[in-house]
């Protein structure tokens, strides 16, 4: 009787162990692409997440925003706050990457992404572009004719300014390179720093110039 009393014991702590909530729970995932993840790949998807994303995500390509919860709280930064406007998803190609350090946005995004999507991910259109970044624009040229309509290119790719929501988020932007397949999940933002100091992230993807770009607080990060 007591060698099949053990034997129980032994059978229950397996079965709660297995579904133990602590062990299915995970910051980092290295696992097939979820629902709503970067378009299929035999590589497996890197995921670091660090706050709760907005409800609605873009799915293999392309931006999805949506409306901020009435009462949401603003996020706590260093001297400042992030009072979030939108909630904001996007699934693209890193076209660059560009760090800064000097200017008074880097104490917030150390890291802009240029990001493309739809047309602006296919190889044909990219080779006939020269693409840049500095001075926290993202620029690109054509030699001839471009590639695809310019107000195309304006509404699939941008400049985006991101504000890491952890280290953990830090360190996974850090390791994104050109040419990566990214899905960033987060909010978009307005930075309102201790001494009246603001930076107002855009809420469209047809605009260009100053003011255009995204400032993002990031709180999700899958890399492919």
């Amino acid at each position: 009787m007591l060698r099949w009393l053990l034997i129980f014991i032994v059978i229950a702590a397996t079965a709660w162990w297995l579904g133990s909530p602590s062990r299915s729970a995970s910051s980092v995932t290295a696992s097939s692409p979820a629902a709503g993840s970067i378009a299929a790949s035999s590589t497996p998807a890197r995921t670091v997440i660090a706050c709760a994303p907005p409800a609605r995500l873009a799915g293999d390509d392309g931006t999805v925003q949506s409306d901020a919860p009435g009462g949401m709280k603003p996020f706590p930064l260093r001297n400042a706050t992030a009072k979030p406007l939108a909630g904001f998803s996007v699934a693209a190609r890193v076209l660059a990457r560009k760090e800064y350090g000097s200017d008074r946005e880097a104490d917030f995004a150390p890291l802009d992404l240029a990001l493309g999507w739809n047309r602006m991910r296919d190889d044909a259109v990219l080779s006939q572009l020269d693409i840049s970044q500095s001075g926290r624009f993202y620029r690109y040229r054509w030699s001839r004719d471009p590639p695809i309509p310019p107000d195309e290119i304006v509404r699939s790719s941008a400049n985006m300014h991101l504000v890491p929501a952890n280290d953990a988020i830090a360190d996974a932007l850090d390791a994104v390179d050109a040419d990566d397949r990214v899905r960033i999940d987060g909010w978009l933002v307005q930075i309102e720093a201790t001494d009246g100091w603001r930076w107002r992230s855009s809420l469209t993807r047809d605009d260009s110039g100053a003011g255009a770009c995204e400032v993002i607080y990031v709180c999700g990060v899958t890399v492919r």
